[in-house]
């Protein structure tokens, strides 16, 4: 089993910045991939970015969020960091960190993943 916690949500202003950060325990030298879904309110579970341990490729959707957010991991393959840069109001949503222990086929799709954590709401004020 694994078990994913994030942190970093809040509350910030149009234009500012927010890390958010995954920590995986349990099985965590075994996930190959992690990543980063948000889910707004009425809306479904949104792909924002992923990163493949091996060879450490990165994902991101052609979205609006292209090009402002960042995903990175940390030294030890068990922490995910998502960097969202110049946040605009529709960024408001509950972020969510997943991961997997086996090579899938796709990134995007949330039944990629196999482990999720609680949610961290960022709420991105006009």
């Amino acid at each position: 089993q694994v078990q994913l916690e994030e942190s970093g949500g809040g509350l910030v202003q149009a234009g500012g910045s927010l890390r958010l950060s995954c920590a995986a325990s349990g099985r965590a030298v075994s996930t190959y991939t992690m990543a980063w879904f948000r889910q707004a309110p009425g809306k479904g579970r949104e792909f924002v970015a992923a990163i493949r341990w091996s060879g450490n490729h990165t994902y991101y959707p052609i979205s609006v969020t292209e090009g402002r957010f960042r995903i990175y991991g940390g030294n030890a393959k068990n922490t995910v960091y998502l960097q969202m840069n110049s946040l605009m109001p529709e960024d408001t949503a509950v972020y969510y960190c997943a991961a997997n222990l086996i090579w899938r086929a796709s990134v995007v799709g949330p039944g990629a993943y196999d482990y999720w954590g609680q949610g961290t709401q960022v709420t991105v004020s006009s």
